[in-house]
């Protein structure tokens, strides 16, 4: 996985949207939304989530009030990107990659296995998230970039809310990924809670995409056993977490490169024929590296503002006039 996601809903939606059944009641229960100051870092919906952002997790209610059952369920927002307990000074200078942790070894680990002896289990909730394809011997300039989502029903669109029903009760599938999560506690004692997503080998068809994928846990049993950690312990829970058989993905534009990008053009499906640089055009792509290079400079000072004229940019623009149109187009050189 390589590190971003999707997450649109409002924390109300989401509490509609995790709606859950519960041994000895009929009806299904509702998570109830938690706020944490978290360091003053808040949840906002994105179409471009990235690590340090903070998205809302389902943990079971014991973490939070000791009379609370620990089949019962809230929704916290913690940041993506564990930081250590044991860290001191800046929570943003701990110098680790904890967006993603690998499940192999998981238990012995130094940063992850006190999170899991101790239960702090969760469930990173999105809409979706976006791939890279890696397994191919590609410039990370050229990989193509994909959104993967859960099956949905036909009339559901990921890309068009407005299918999602959600005022009547959704019929939105999210995707639920196990996770860890730590407290991290500042000099003046304010908490900041924080996760990392459990990832592991991929098998079936994703692996065409990306040899590592997140622990899905495709039904509701699987993220009750994963989140209920006093009836659950931590080596059966591992247990439960084995390759997803059910995911969908299509390609989308490379706009998603830029986790500065936060519009909605991030999940579109990429239409045949079009540029994945979000263009929109399939343009002409100059095989010179004199023009190569004034291109992207240009691309670049454009979209911050700063582009000027230059006196090289009259050449150029003769060249590109008698340059043939390359029949595949190539993705924007900013990829993270």
């Amino acid at each position: 996985m390589c590190g971003r996601t999707c997450l649109t809903l409002e924390p109300k939606e989401l509490e509609s949207c995790c709606k859950y059944n519960k041994s000895g009641q009929n009806k299904p229960k509702q998570p109830r939304y938690r706020n944490e100051f978290n360091c003053g870092k808040k949840y906002v919906p994105s179409f471009n989530v990235a690590p340090t952002d903070v998205t809302p997790v389902l943990v079971s209610a014991l973490h939070f009030d000791e009379s609370a059952d620990s089949a019962d369920r809230l929704l916290v927002p913690m940041m993506w990107g564990m930081v250590p307990r044991w860290h001191k000074g800046d929570f943003r200078k701990h110098g680790l990659t904890t967006n993603n942790c690998r499940l192999e070894g998981l238990a012995f680990s130094k940063l992850y296995g006190p999170p899991l002896a101790s239960g702090q289990r969760c469930v990173i909730l999105c809409e979706g998230f976006y791939e890279w394809q890696t397994v191919k011997p590609l410039k990370p300039s050229e990989r193509a970039a994909f959104y993967v989502h859960a099956p949905q029903a036909e009339k559901v669109k990921m890309a068009d809310k407005s299918t999602w029903q959600l005022e009547t009760g959704g019929q939105l599938q999210l995707l639920r990924i196990a996770g860890l999560f730590d407290v991290w506690n500042d000099e003046n004692g304010d908490k900041l809670y924080s996760y990392t997503v459990i990832t592991f080998e991929t098998e079936g068809q994703f692996a065409s995409i990306h040899h590592r994928s997140p622990a899905i846990l495709e039904t509701d049993g699987q993220v009750a056993d994963w989140l209920d950690f006093k009836r659950v312990p931590a080596n059966r829970a591992l247990n439960l977490l084995q390759p997803c058989q059910a995911l969908k993905w299509y390609r989308v534009s490379n706009v998603v490169n830029n986790s500065r990008n936060k519009s909605d053009q991030c999940n579109k499906p990429l239409e045949q024929g079009k540029s994945g640089d979000g263009s929109g055009k399939s343009g002409v792509v100059p095989k010179s590296k004199m023009m190569q290079s004034w291109l992207i400079v240009k691309k670049r000072k454009h979209d911050d503002g700063e582009e000027q004229p230059s006196a090289l940019e009259g050449t150029v623009k003769q060249e590109l006039k008698t340059e043939p149109v390359d029949k595949k187009p190539k993705p924007d050189p900013d990829v993270p």
